[in-house]
């Protein structure tokens, strides 16, 4: 597959699971579980490093393997979850930038320290 848009994902992650009957499981609650379960999968990952490992774990093949498998999975539901509710990933995250970027404003520049 070479397009790789959320539509396009979505309707090839609704036929794998329709191929095997899975939609009957793919409710908002198991969806929404299986989310995080993915994702504490993906912590798991970083649970003990320290800053500095964590930063380098794409450094090494088998953790960057692992890590990316966590972020498909992760994003794998994350999409069927927003199929099975009719959501826009897309268009709720601009929405949510939007609404972040009013509710925190950048900081305005400090002044120079007084040279007294």
């Amino acid at each position: 597959m070479t397009d790789l848009d959320v539509a396009g994902l979505q309707r090839r992650l609704a036929e794998f699971a329709a191929a095997r009957d899975w939609g009957q499981y793919h409710t908002p609650k198991n969806l929404a579980a299986a989310l995080s379960v993915e994702a504490s999968e993906l912590l798991e990952i970083f649970q003990w490093l320290t800053p500095e490992q964590s930063a380098r774990v794409m450094e090494d093949p088998e953790s960057a393997h692992r890590v990316a498998d966590e972020v498909a999975d992760v994003l794998a539901y994350l999409l069927q979850f927003c199929e099975v509710l009719g959501i826009d990933a897309l268009a709720a995250l601009a929405a949510k930038v939007d609404r972040n970027e009013v509710r925190y404003p950048p900081k305005a520049p400090s002044a120079e320290p007084d040279s007294r």
